[in-house]
Order: C-alpha cells, then sequence, then structure tokens
C-alpha cells in the first residue's frame, strides 16, 4: 500500500498518545472568533436572526417560573380565602404561561430551522474553500503521507464541526438564562449559588479529562483511520472488484480490516468504560449537592419564611440552574474539544505552496521563440536519499516534438513535471526563450501547457465533461468538444453510447456506461486537443492500445499538432521514432540525445534496446 494511502504512525502511539490539558483545551478557543467570522461571512442574515431568536429563547425559562410562581400563589389565596372570588386574574396568568408555551416551541422551531440551514450553507461553503485552497498547493505536497493526514482531518471538519456553532450559541443562550436564574437565587439566599457549583464541577472536570483522552486517541490514529476508508472502499468498489475475485482478497482484506478496527475499538473501549464510571460516580455527587439544596428550600417553606409559590418558583430555578450549569461545562469540553478539531482546518488552510508566482511575473512568448534549456537539473522527492532526475542538461527546441525513452524509474514522468512546472528543481534551472520558467506568470505557464498522463482519471461525470476538461472554460463549446473527440477518434466510441455525449461515463451512477481502457485513453487524448497549448506532453497515455492503435494515434497527433512543441513518452520505438530526437534517460540522467537513425548509428544503450523489442515482434 502507497504511503499517500496508508501514512504512517508514531511508533509511541496509542499507548504514548499526545495528551490535551485543559490548558490547551481553554487555549483552543481562540479559535472560535475565526469560526464565526467564516459563518457571518456565510449569511448575516441568518446568523442575526439565530441570535434574535436565541435571545427572546434564554428569557423565557425565569418568566415562565414566575408566571408559575404567581399562579400557584393565587390558586393558594383563592383557596385560603372565603366566599366567592374573581379567577380573571388567574386565567390570565394562565393565559400568558399557555402563550409562553406556545412562543418557546415556534422560537425551538425557528431556531433549529435556522441552524439547519446556516449549517448546511457553511459546510457547502467550507467545501468549496477546501478544493480551492488544495488545487493551489503543490503535486508534491500531494505525494506526502503527513501531509494527507493533514488533508483527511481537514475534511471531516467541513461536516462534523456545523454542530459546533450550534453548541457555542447555546452556550451563549444558557448563560443569559441563568443569569436571569441566578438573579432570584440571590435575592433569596446567596449559599443557593455555592452548593449549585459543588453539584456540577467535579462532573465538568471528569467530562473535560475524558474529552482530552478521546481526542488525543482519535489524533493519533488519523493514519489508521484513512487506512480503514481506503479497506472499506477497496474491499468494495466496482474499480477492484475484478482483482478481489480473481486474487480472493476478500478474506485478506476484511481480516485487516478487523485487525485495525478491534484494535482502535479496545483502547476506545477502554476511555468510554472508565468515561461512564467516573461519569456516574460525579454526577450522584451532583444529585445529593441538589437535594440537599431542595431540603433547605423546603424547610424554609414548612417554617413559613416563603411561600409555595416562591418554593416552586426557587426549586424550579435550582434544578434548571443545575441542568444549565451541567450542560455548560459539559458543552465546554464539547466545545473545546471542537475548537481543537477546528484547528486542523485551520492548519489545512495556512499550508502554502512552494511553487509560487513572481511578484511581477513576465507574459508567456507568444509563440514561443527559443523553446526550454535545462541546465544542470537536479530533483528528488521528499523524504528520498535518491535522485529522480540529475545533472540533467538539453534544449527542447520550439517547435520540436521529442520522445522520452528510458526503463521504468528512469525520470521520464519527473522530468515532464518539472517542465510544466508541477515540481521545481532542487538543483539548477529551467529556462523558456532564455529566462527562468520562475519568471512567468505560474497560471499562464499551465494554461498553455496541455499534458495527458498514463494515470489520467476517468471522471465519472458525461462523456462532453469527460472531454471539456482539457480546458473546463469551454465547457459550453459543444463544436469544439466534438472536434476534439474527432481529433482523437473519441467520437467514434461516443456515437455508439445510448446517449452520445450525454451519456454518463463509469459504473458508479445509474444509467454509466463502461468503457474499454482504449476507449477510455481516446476520451482522456480528447482533452489534450481542447487546450490549444504551446507545449503538449503524452505521458504513454495510450498504453492499453496495441502497437498499431498507439501509431496511428501518435501519427495522427504528430500531424494535428503541426508547429506545436511535445514531448512524448512511450515504450514502444514504433512510436518514438516518429519524433524529431529522442532523449535517452538512464537513472535520472541523459545517457543518449539524437534522431532515431542518430542514435541507431551511435550503436548505444538505445539500439540495443530497440533491436530487443524489434526481435519481439519477428
Amino acid at each position: 500500500m502507497s504511503k499517500a494511502k496508508k501514512g504512517t504512525r508514531d511508533k509511541a502511539s496509542p499507548a504514548g498518545e499526545e495528551k490535551k490539558s485543559l490548558r490547551e483545551q481553554v487555549g483552543a478557543l481562540k479559535n472560535l472568533p475565526r469560526f464565526f467570522r467564516l459563518i457571518w461571512k456565510t449569511s448575516p442574515t441568518l446568523t442575526v436572526i439565530n441570535l434574535l431568536l436565541r435571545l427572546v429563547k434564554a428569557a423565557l425559562p425565569i418568566s415562565v417560573l414566575y408566571i408559575g410562581k404567581l399562579i400557584i400563589d393565587e390558586v393558594i389565596r383563592l383557596i385560603d380565602v372565603a366566599g366567592e372570588q374573581s379567577l380573571t386574574y388567574l386565567w390570565t396568568l394562565v393565559a400568558l404561561e399557555l402563550g409562553l408555551a406556545i412562543l418557546s416551541d415556534i422560537i425551538n422551531r425557528g431556531i433549529t430551522l435556522v441552524d439547519s440551514l446556516l449549517g448546511d450553507l457553511f459546510s457547502n461553503q467550507t467545501s468549496v474553500a477546501l478544493i480551492e485552497h488544495a488545487a493551489k498547493l503543490d503535486l508534491a505536497q500531494f505525494e506526502d503521507a503527513t501531509f494527507y493526514d493533514k488533508l483527511e482531518r481537514a475534511r471531516r471538519q467541513t461536516v462534523s464541526r456545523v454542530v459546533l456553532m450550534s453548541q457555542v450559541l447555546s452556550q451563549g443562550q444558557d448563560i443569559v438564562t441563568i443569569a436571569f436564574l441566578a438573579a432570584g437565587l440571590i435575592a433569596f439566599n446567596p449559599w443557593l449559588i455555592l452548593i449549585l457549583l459543588i453539584a456540577v464541577i467535579p462532573s465538568f472536570l471528569g467530562e473535560t479529562h475524558f474529552n482530552e483522552r478521546s481526542y488525543s486517541l482519535s489524533r493519533s490514529w488519523t493514519p489508521e483511520r484513512r487506512e480503514l476508508d481506503y479497506l472499506r472502499y477497496i474491499g468494495a468498489s466496482d474499480e477492484t472488484a475484478k482483482e478481489i475475485k480473481t486474487f480472493n482478497l476478500s478474506g485478506f482484506l476484511s481480516s485487516r480490516f478487523k485487525e485495525l478496527s478491534d484494535k482502535y475499538y479496545l483502547l476506545n473501549k477502554s476511555i468510554t468504560m472508565k468515561r461512564a464510571f467516573w461519569g456516574s460516580a460525579l454526577s450522584a455527587l451532583g444529585t445529593l449537592a441538589y437535594y440537599g439544596a431542595y431540603v433547605f428550600i423546603l424547610t424554609q417553606t414548612v417554617a413559613g419564611i416563603i411561600t409555595v409559590g416562591s418554593l416552586t418558583f426557587l426549586a424550579g430555578s435550582f434544578s434548571s440552574m443545575r441542568g444549565l450549569l451541567q450542560g455548560i461545562m459539559t458543552r465546554f469540553s464539547q466545545i473545546a474539544e471542537s475548537a481543537l478539531y477546528l484547528q486542523d482546518l485551520f492548519d489545512f488552510l495556512a499550508l502554502q505552496p512552494q511553487i509560487t508566482p513572481p511578484k511581477n511575473p513576465l507574459p508567456l512568448p507568444r509563440p514561443i521563440q527559443e523553446g526550454f534549456t535545462f541546465e544542470n537539473v537536479g530533483f528528488k522527492y521528499h523524504n528520498s536519499e535518491r535522485w529522480a532526475v540529475r545533472h540533467l542538461s538539453f534544449h527542447l527546441r520550439a517547435g520540436e516534438k521529442l520522445a522520452l525513452v528510458g526503463e521504468n524509474g528512469a525520470g521520464k514522468t519527473t522530468l515532464v513535471k518539472l517542465l510544466a512546472r508541477l515540481y521545481e528543481p532542487n538543483e539548477g534551472r529551467i529556462l523558456l526563450d532564455g529566462k527562468d520558467l520562475r519568471e512567468y506568470d505560474l497560471n499562464d505557464l499551465r494554461h498553455q501547457v496541455g499534458i495527458i498522463f498514463q494515470d489520467y482519471v476517468r471522471f465519472q461525470m458525461t462523456a462532453s465533461d469527460n472531454i471539456a476538461i482539457g480546458q473546463i472554460s469551454n465547457i459550453r463549446d459543444k463544436e469544439r468538444i466534438e472536434g476534439s473527440a474527432q481529433k482523437s477518434l473519441a467520437d467514434l466510441v461516443i456515437q455508439r453510447l445510448p446517449d452520445k455525449y450525454e451519456q454518463v461515463l463509469g459504473k458508479r451512477f445509474n444509467n454509466g456506461v463502461e468503457l474499454s481502457g482504449g476507449e477510455w485513453q481516446k476520451v482522456a487524448l480528447a482533452r489534450a486537443y481542447m487546450r490549444d497549448a504551446q507545449l503538449l506532453i503524452l505521458d504513454e497515455p495510450t498504453s492499453a492500445l496495441d502497437a498499431r492503435a498507439e501509431h496511428e494515434v501518435f501519427q495522427r497527433f504528430s500531424e494535428l499538432i503541426e508547429g506545436r512543441t511535445a514531448v512524448l513518452i512511450s515504450h514502444r520505438f514504433s512510436t518514438v521514432r516518429m519524433a524529431d530526437r529522442i532523449l535517452f534517460l538512464e537513472q535520472g540522467q541523459l545517457k543518449e540525445l539524437g534522431s532515431h537513425e542518430e542514435l541507431l548509428a551511435k550503436n548505444g544503450k538505445y539500439a540495443e534496446l530497440f533491436q530487443l523489442q524489434a526481435k519481439g515482434y519477428l
């Protein structure tokens, strides 16, 4: 399994999992202002409505409790007073309480509605921001396992952190409610507030501790969770079904999944069971404190110091405050934990590409006059000691067709990625018309380079969209799309499809049609023709075609791009001989360079391999 999929864990985890202290959790709250700025940016109107609804909701509990007190006191007064009494005041109070109950229900539904709408918008906007930011980062970053861990954690925040908004707003709402209730308790007896704190603080500390443990476990297991997701995907996917059945891999994959998932389950089970035990014990302590306060209020009522209505008001206030405070304390831990996870999103968005345009970029020459020059270029991948290419010097002339030849791992794909500035050389430099490639506008450069890789993506989209991807700004230009398909011979494939250019390709969605490898490659090649680029690169995109079909494709390609610069990579010498010159790479270094005839005359490594391949056709 590749490192991009699997990742590498710290040997110390999970036993030595990273812990987050209360101080660190409190420190994570600094993420909340930025978080709410994003929410405000998502929809100022919905944000204001949400705040107003919650403010009204916060004042309702004290109002309901106080009216309940007045109702009870009025009922007792009516019982104690002899004779016929007017019930107008009593029914007015009951009507008020009914109105508040209805209002409370309406506001609750309004808050739920606004939370849902705002949460969906925020999730969508954050996902868009994630996609756009990922597009700005370097290709080399995507080939690093540590980067993938960050990306995976950031992806989870686009949806899972939406609940954080409701939690923080509910926290503020409950604090306002407590302020109203506390005023009533303090007026009666300030000691009740102290008892209240004794009832909730132990439970809060317990929840905080176990939230730290849960966060540490979850974070330290990010690579394993990515592997579990990967195993779950390849174990039940149309793309891997053939290999799974042919090689009987289901047992291997399910065993590997079970091994990892059971290991995580046991670690999480340990934390969960301890949390349940200590949570119950500390909650019981809080309940005892609550009933101690309740007994105190009852004795005051029996002694005639307060009315029965006041008893219900104070008992209700104390009970509500206890529940609210417990909720606030527990929610604080959840908010702090969520804020820690939120940092993952901000950390990812803070990543910056290493390949950036200069402050005053040069426009790309149109047309290119001299071409590209490699001057002692060297490049090696992140965390690799081996140079992918080294001491590479050659000149790619404007309008020239250059073929790259070499064994697997010789550096051919690395070379074309350097040419398209998807990678930055570690040594040397690349010139375009005599100026360093880094001096040109990056977007302009990539716009003028059309490149189709061997591992091109089979987008599960319509045939039209699959082709338009080559120049997405022309997605509505049906004439250009169909013209590109004709050039790559993909039109012959598409005309046989039920819905022609509107046919969805691939089996992921309903009514999708799967193509053969060769048919997919013709669709992918059409993307190259979509782009009116000055430099076209084909990195073995025709490997699924037979020798004759590949030769025809390249012959057609050579004719259609007359006058433009092109780089071709192929293992078939019958194809590369059509190029103006051939560059032979060996272990990342230039071994031979010249036309097919010149290299044969040199009788070197190219000639040796050409003769070996030619014998295979005898």
